[in-house]
């Protein structure tokens, strides 16, 4: 990443930790789910008309025409419905930014899918896309979406031809009131948008002129115009100034632009944000049957201290209620919480117990495959703490195959993994895992961090392994 987006990265961090952050997405950002952008939904309404779509840039005034043509929008309402009713699946992206702590979306999209994301990680979602729901407020929201042109569930009520753009500020007054207040107060991302949005263009123009000695910082993704997508050099030199200009105007509404070359790499500029994000969250895996060559009550109080110990460091801790772990850890956890706080705060302790009593063992384990992805995807570092279960045939304690699980997702997901060996079973094949694929997992590993590592795997005081453990927590954050 060059220096212009690494530095967006680390100042929408902070934003999104003092809870200034929005998204505002356009219709490129659901390009990748499968649904249409605005050319390819009008493209019928162009022929229609007997116009090419690929000379159209003006799509406002392309759907008024067909729409005085036809004396109704009746045809393009039915576009609307049919095109944006159809199963789509949010993308990584969609999930990425609704796994993230944002609580205010814009988007002119009419498709669902970022509310969608926003329930597939279990948040209450506030949607808002006609004037009676602004006056209502969802109790217990997480995240609130502000669908400025409307939805696909009411087509007739969309926004799309130029009259309801020239009545938009009379009749959704309301909505220019919500945006033109958060862009004042708040740090907005533009992803898959092309700032040709007439309404857009209005309230920043006037953002621009009321706040010129203060304006806030925005920021917008955009694809760099590359010479592989022309067929003629004079065409891409023409696209380059046109894209330069484009840009320079941007800095009059203080929009700073982060040019890409390729549209995948916003899915790797959003999970270094989700990563950096998430490095106070830990996730700790475990199970156990049996402690192996620990005492019982020493391995309990060793789980129980450490939950304490990193509470106390201002970490933030993840659980999937692990047989002979997770209930320890959540003890521990809950009791330091308290006896700083006084009251319980849900923020600092994230848990997730898997559904019991699935009797068809594929549903079961698809479902517990989901629960882990998203413990996991919440977290920055992952702890791994004995891991063995009993077997029924034969009787016989084994290693964990879900802790094992829980690692290949931490690992694929760019976790820092913490393998606590010494506890034996998984975490101890775990650590070895790392241990001999060492660069693989920490590329910046300094000789004190290789150290420290090392020590995870020798017969320690458990209040000095946990001095251990916390000390390459830290050090992985520099």
């Amino acid at each position: 990443m060059n220096a212009e987006i690494e530095s967006f990265i680390n100042r929408y961090v902070k934003e999104i930790k003092e809870n200034n952050a929005v998204v505002f997405l356009g219709a490129g950002f659901s390009k990748k789910s499968g649904f249409v952008d605005w050319k390819e939904l009008l493209k019928e309404i162009a022929k229609d008309l007997d116009l090419d779509i690929e000379k159209e840039n003006d799509l406002v005034s392309l759907a008024q025409f067909h729409c005085n043509k036809n004396r109704n929008r009746a045809v393009i309402n039915n576009i609307i419905f049919e095109e944006f009713s159809r199963e789509r699946e949010p993308n990584e992206n969609h999930m990425i930014l609704a796994r993230l702590p944002i609580f205010t979306y814009w988007t002119t999209n009419y498709d669902s899918l970022i509310e969608d994301s926003l329930r597939e990680v279990k948040k209450k979602v506030d949607v808002k896309f006609s004037i009676k729901q602004l006056s209502n407020t969802l109790p217990y929201r997480d995240a609130i979406v502000y669908k400025m042109h409307g939805d696909r569930s009411n087509p007739d009520d969309t926004v799309i031809i130029k009259d309801d753009y020239e009545s938009y500020y009379r009749k959704y007054a309301p909505f220019i009131t919500a945006l033109n207040g958060d862009l004042i107060s708040k740090t907005f991302l533009f992803m898959g948008f092309s700032f040709t949005d007439p309404n857009l263009d209005y309230i920043l123009s006037r953002v621009r002129v009321e706040y010129e000695e203060n304006p806030r910082q925005h920021y917008a993704i955009l694809k760099r115009v590359i010479e592989a997508d022309y067929e003629n050099k004079a065409d891409y030199e023409y696209e380059v100034r046109k894209q330069e200009l484009f840009i320079d105007d941007l800095k009059r509404y203080n929009i700073i632009a982060l040019l890409v070359d390729q549209y995948s790499e916003i899915t790797d500029i959003l999970l270094t944000i989700e990563r950096r994000i998430n490095h106070d969250n830990i996730f700790i895996s475990g199970s156990a049957e049996c402690y192996g060559h620990w005492e019982k009550e020493k391995a309990i109080q060793f789980i129980n201290d450490l939950s304490k110990r990193l509470i106390r460091e201002n970490y933030n801790i993840i659980s999937g209620f692990g047989l002979g772990v997770g209930s320890y850890v959540i003890t521990g956890a809950l009791e330091e919480i308290y006896l700083n706080n006084k009251v319980i705060n849900e923020d600092r302790l994230l848990l997730r117990p898997f559904p019991q009593g699935i009797e068809d063992e594929e549903k079961r384990e698809a479902l517990w495959k989901k629960y882990r992805q998203d413990m996991v995807s919440r977290a920055g570092i992952s702890i791994f703490l004995f891991g063995n279960k009993k077997d029924r045939f034969p009787d016989k304690i084994v290693n964990a195959n879900g802790v094992k699980s829980e690692f290949v997702i931490a690992r694929d997901q760019g976790n820092i993994i913490i393998p606590v060996g010494i506890t034996g079973f998984m975490a101890g094949e775990i650590w070895n895992l790392v241990n001999t694929s060492f660069s693989d997992y920490y590329p910046k590993a300094n000789e004190k961090l290789r150290n420290l590592f090392i020590k995870l795997n020798e017969e320690l005081e458990k209040d000095r392994l946990i001095d251990y453990i916390v000390d390459l927590i830290k050090l992985t954050k520099e």
